[in-house]
């Protein structure tokens, strides 16, 4: 009995672990505005939506970031105030290292002045973005 008991422990702990971690995955969390730090149009290429963007970065070998791209793009198109910028994080590892982007796909929410306020790690669930968009004003 005595062999089984560090065995259940550690299955234990690795079961609470893969929950917390499988809870959070997609979450989006606000951050607090990095003062001067913005993202234009010269920096990502294209122009921002008039309330808010989507910043979306991803790999050419995730599967998850194609999922987040379909959703993306497709609730872009009943949002005509909000746009979809898709990057990809290979092409582009200085701007990946200046915002600390560590998994793809990341979605960054950016308001109209290119300042961020959330953050989805994974791939967000169509309410999640709905409600971080309500939020942007």
């Amino acid at each position: 009995m005595k062999n089984y008991l560090p065995l259940a422990i550690v299955l234990v702990l690795a079961t609470a672990y893969g929950l917390w971690w499988k809870r959070g995955e997609g979450a989006i969390r606000s951050n607090k505005a990095i003062p001067g730090h913005r993202l234009s149009e010269q920096v990502l290429g294209e122009a921002l939506g008039s309330r808010a963007t989507m910043v979306q970065f991803s790999s050419a070998f995730c599967a998850p970031c194609r999922a987040t791209h379909a959703l993306l793009s497709q609730m872009v198109e009943t949002i005509p105030d909000v746009k979809h910028i898709h990057i990809d994080a290979e092409s582009h590892l200085e701007l990946v290292r200046q915002l600390d982007i560590r998994s793809t796909p990341t979605t960054i929410f950016i308001n109209k002045d290119g300042i961020e306020v959330g953050r989805a790690a994974g791939t967000p669930k169509r309410e999640q973005v709905l409600k971080a968009l309500e939020a942007i004003h």
